[in-house]
């Protein structure tokens, strides 16, 4: 009798430790998983227009902290400085000449043309944007290629490429019909202004699962419609005469805010300490003084106004934190630094680097980018579309004028240690610089 109740209680006590074991793996159900991903993307936003970078009146502690605690490159570039391609390339890693994503919008059909402003509901117009998408068809998106791993992904926020599903995600906010005001996130754009219910709503059902998941955070702030809270607007009020400048600056920090509310979330959910959190803008702003639009030498050029941001890699206990102020990054570096803290391989047609390989970081030179039309002008030719071509080698930027459509100007040349601000042009000064990184840019991409 009593050996019969001694194997009961052995039972009973492995039956507690199982139950105890499926408890906790209850409570933590991506504990020991793949690392989660978000992406998080400022929209308009100066690389100077941050606390942790100088600015002597913008507050973002939420930012500043993120760019603490990780791998951060405050000499980051995107290689063109307009939405759409800039997006594209981010979640591709392909330059924007190898997606074919080349600017806003696709041309009018013939028959539209001389129309005032873009008839987005009319058939025509619609079916060239229906074969403008096709671009992203094709793209090795990035999370096509997480889905292949067991990743759930979402969409939120600014998103060019029609329904969130054509970019491999499985839920989103954006439907992309162009008869409901789909263009550039629809129903994505109210992340972050109103509220982060979606991603709030996207965990819950990721954590119960035990599903590793990726988030595309890409909320439309700073970006226009410049609308502070007015108690932003009050605090900014009092450090600039301008009160577009004003606003601008508040949107900086109502964006920053949601970054803390993203991050809470990530802590609500348990899954903080397994997250990978990449941050960068997808282009640069410097707000007119007058009214609420970019300044020259800012948004959709090829100075530092345009294509320079931070760019972060933050995985706790994982990554480093680093303040990185020499060294060059891309936003082509993003995928593949993903891919390989996943211990995926990228492809080949993929150019960018592991920012978290300190070697390969250190033997970078160069970085390259182009800037292209807002209205393309050729769907599947994108030299046709372009303005310059640009290179930073070391300290020296040089942007090449692309003839075709930017007549009678000429390469400019700008030593980025001794003038951040791209003020003094050498090209005059310094030939030989200019011959050699014209060549330098021509062997990355040639163009007719």
């Amino acid at each position: 009798m009593f050996k019969h109740m001694q194997q009961c209680a052995k039972r009973l006590n492995i039956f507690k430790a199982v139950c105890g074991l499926l408890f906790a793996f209850q409570v933590s159900p991506t504990q020991g998983s793949q690392p989660n991903v978000v992406f998080i993307l400022s929209d308009d936003q100066a690389w100077s227009d941050y606390g942790f970078t100088g600015h002597p009146h913008i507050q973002t502690p939420n930012l500043d902290r993120l760019a603490r605690e990780s791998l951060t490159f405050t000499r980051g570039y995107v290689p063109d400085s307009l939405c759409r391609p800039s997006l594209a390339t981010i979640i591709t890693g392909l330059y924007p000449h190898q997606h074919g994503i080349v600017g806003n919008d696709p041309p009018l059909p013939e028959s539209l043309r001389g129309t005032k402003g873009k008839p987005y509901a009319n058939p025509l117009y619609i079916q060239a944007r229906e074969a403008y998408f096709s671009h992203m068809d094709r793209a090795p998106a990035l999370p096509k290629l997480l889905a292949q791993s067991g990743y759930r992904c979402l969409q939120t926020g600014k998103w060019w490429e029609g329904n969130f599903a054509r970019g491999g995600f499985h839920e989103g906010m954006t439907h992309g019909d162009m008869t409901k005001g789909g263009r550039h996130g629809d129903v994505g754009l109210k992340i972050g202004r109103e509220g982060m219910q979606p991603i709030d709503d996207f965990l819950g059902k990721t954590t119960r699962d035990g599903k590793p998941f990726f988030i595309w955070y890409a909320p439309m702030l700073p970006h226009t419609p410049h609308d502070p809270p007015a108690d932003l607007l009050e605090k900014y009020k009092a450090k600039t005469p301008h009160l577009p400048v004003a606003k601008y600056w508040a949107m900086c920090e109502r964006f920053d805010q949601t970054i803390g509310e993203l991050r809470q979330l990530l802590d609500k959910h348990q899954v903080a300490e397994n997250t990978i959190i990449v941050y960068v803008c997808d282009n640069g702003w410097i707000n007119d003084e007058r009214e609420s639009k970019y300044a020259p030498r800012s948004k959709r050029s090829p100075n530092e106004g345009g294509v320079r941001t931070p760019i972060m890699i933050h995985w706790k206990n994982k990554i480093q934190p680093k303040m990185d102020t020499e060294h060059l990054a891309s936003s082509i570096d993003l995928v593949p630094t993903t891919l390989a803290a996943l211990k995926m391989a990228p492809s080949s047609e993929l150019q960018g680097i592991n920012l978290t390989d300190e070697a390969k970081v250190a033997s970078r030179k160069s970085i390259y980018g182009e800037i292209f039309e807002h209205d393309i002008v050729s769907m599947d030719k994108p030299s046709d579309s372009l303005m310059y071509r640009w290179v930073i080698d070391g300290t020296w930027k040089l942007i090449v004028p692309h003839p075709a459509r930017v007549p009678g100007v000429q390469a400019q040349l700008y030593d980025l240690s001794k003038d951040p601000s791209e003020n003094v042009e050498l090209s005059a000064k310094y030939p030989a610089e200019v011959a050699r990184l014209t060549k330098q840019i021509d062997a990355h991409w040639k163009v007719d």
